[in-house]
């Protein structure tokens, strides 16, 4: 897999459209606001299409931000259920029992074999 971006790029992108600004996403992030702009910069210039422009005091999402922040929400979403996901996963004392059948093989003959092993 190539990635032409950086998702810690997108993550500031994201926290600047959530904020509605680059000052007050600065100021979330904990960073230079020279340093949030020239992240959300580079993200733009990765993906060839401007995410954001001016609106008043503030920046709204163009068409492409549009759908950049739709795939960064779900992004994040998922990023946010990873930590608990995995923490299951490793408390998990499940066996993967892996089994071919035949296609000439009725179907209910099949799950009636099986039957004790999956319950």
């Amino acid at each position: 897999m190539s990635l032409s971006f950086s998702y810690r790029h997108l993550y500031y992108f994201w926290v600047v459209a959530k904020e509605g600004g680059v000052s007050r996403a600065a100021a979330r992030l904990d960073m230079a606001v020279q340093t949030v702009s020239t992240q959300v910069r580079e993200l733009e210039r990765s993906l060839g299409q401007a995410l954001l422009k001016p609106a008043g005091r503030g920046l709204v999402l163009t068409e492409a931000g549009i759908a950049a922040m739709r795939q960064a929400d779900l992004i994040f979403q998922l990023g946010e259920q990873m930590p608990e996901l995995v923490r299951e996963a490793g408390q998990s004392r499940a066996t993967r029992l892996a089994v071919g059948i035949s296609d000439g093989l009725p179907k209910l003959a099949v799950r009636r074999l099986l039957e004790p092993v999956l319950s």
